[in-house]
Formats: C-alpha cells, sequence, structure tokens
C-alpha cells in the first residue's frame, strides 16, 4: 500500500487533507441549531450564533466548555457530556436542516483525485457523523484515508495531521492542510506543513491570513487555482 502511495508522492503538496465542517459541506446552520436546541434541552442560555460558529472545528466537549464559560455558566464536565448527547441526538436524528456540498466540491475532488493527489480528511466531526456524510454524499471513494476526533486530541494539535502522514509514508513538506478556520490553520502548523484557507466557511479572512502559509481563498474553484500556480512555479 504506502509503496503505491509513495509513487504519486511526486508533486508538490501531493497530498491534500481537508477539514468537512465548512470546507467540503455547508454543515454550518445545521450545527448552530444543534447546539442552541441542545442547550435548550439542557435547560441552558441559548448561545448566539456567532459563539457557536467559532466553536465549529473542535470537538463537543470543548466547543461547549468555551460555550457555557463565555456565557458565565459554571463549569461541569458532566453538563458538557449531556449537552453533547443531546446535540449528536439532535444532528444525526432530529434536525433535518439540509447540508449541501459546497458549489464545485464534488467535480473539484474528482478532478484533484485524477490528477493524482492523494486526498484525506482530518475533522473535528466524530467517526459516527462522518461516515454517515461520506455514505451520503458519495465521497468516500475519493479519500484515502480520514481521521476524526474522537480517534484523535482535538484541532489545533497536530495529532490527526500526524496520523494521516504516518498512513501514508510521507513527509509534512508533502501535503497541505486546507480548511476554513483558525484550528485547521494552526494544526497545520503544528504539525509542520502549509495551510490553504477558505473564507466562505466560519472564521473570518482576517483571522486566517496570517496563520495560512498559502493565503486565502474564496471559493472551491480557488483552492484548484492556488495548486495549479504552485505547480506552475515549480515548472
Amino acid at each position: 500500500m504506502k509503496r503505491d502511495i509513495r509513487d504519486r508522492l511526486e508533486k508538490p503538496h501531493s497530498l491534500l487533507i481537508f477539514d468537512w465542517d465548512g470546507t467540503l459541506m455547508d454543515s454550518v446552520n445545521k450545527i448552530v441549531t444543534c447546539f442552541q436546541a441542545a442547550a435548550s434541552d439542557c435547560g441552558l442560555p441559548i448561545p448566539d450564533t456567532k459563539l457557536v460558529e467559532h466553536q465549529i472545528g473542535l470537538t463537543l466537549e470543548i466547543a461547549w466548555s468555551n460555550i457555557l464559560a463565555s456565557m458565565e455558566v459554571p463549569a461541569d464536565p458532566d453538563l458538557y457530556k449531556r449537552a453533547s448527547d443531546r446535540y449528536r441526538d439532535h444532528f444525526l436524528e432530529l434536525d433535518q436542516t439540509p447540508m449541501p456540498l459546497y458549489e464545485g466540491v464534488v467535480e473539484g475532488i474528482q478532478q484533484l483525485e485524477e490528477a493524482g493527489y492523494l486526498l484525506a480528511i482530518a475533522t473535528g466531526k466524530a467517526r459516527r457523523g462522518l461516515d454517515r456524510a461520506l455514505g451520503e454524499t458519495d465521497l468516500r471513494k475519493h479519500f484515502i484515508t480520514t481521521r476524526c476526533a474522537d480517534e484523535a486530541f482535538s484541532k489545533p494539535h497536530p495529532k490527526m495531521l500526524l496520523d494521516i502522514l504516518d498512513y501514508c509514508g510521507c513527509e509534512a513538506r508533502q501535503a497541505l492542510m486546507v480548511g476554513d478556520t483558525t484550528y485547521d490553520m494552526d494544526m497545520a502548523r503544528n504539525a509542520g506543513m502549509d495551510g490553504l484557507a477558505v473564507t466562505y466557511g466560519v472564521h473570518a479572512e482576517t483571522d486566517l491570513l496570517p496563520l495560512a502559509t498559502l493565503g486565502c481563498v474564496a471559493d472551491f474553484a480557488g483552492v484548484l487555482s492556488n495548486l495549479d500556480q504552485l505547480l506552475n512555479l515549480e515548472d
């Protein structure tokens, strides 16, 4: 397996690692409504949209800890767990908010694979949620490996990326992290790899730009253009 992978690691950033929520899938609205519904179920103050959006990409327990601390709710690990369980109930079963892929993702992922790139996912989602999303979108076949927050440490810790690098048998300099949050860019930096930020997700370009070593793009087509530009610079 690894020999076949190494044969494809010829171009700069041959391994492309994508975040999921806010980068490939427009799931932000659903995530926000599920956090708010879970808070209501647990008798908690309802967090505002911006507060929830800023937590997307982190594990549920960390996100709840940050949200409740911002609303001056006393720290309580049991409460974080109850709220996380209710969030999962809403996200996986109760809430029917649509979650389309962003424009250009299906075609773009296929083009990148056909161009010889290795594709992977590093996400703050739990394994159950990612597997469900990959099945519903029929994107699973394009990714050589995926890594979730319940299998490693939460972003911005680099463990997810290091696990992917180890699986693929390549070095950090051969990989690129593509994501929509400062957590993604910090995770890439902590793993020693470049980062490319998309600005159509949840974190502002002004926050992303200082951390994204390859800059920011405004749509998924910009990811492909950025990679084309890098290849032209190498030629």
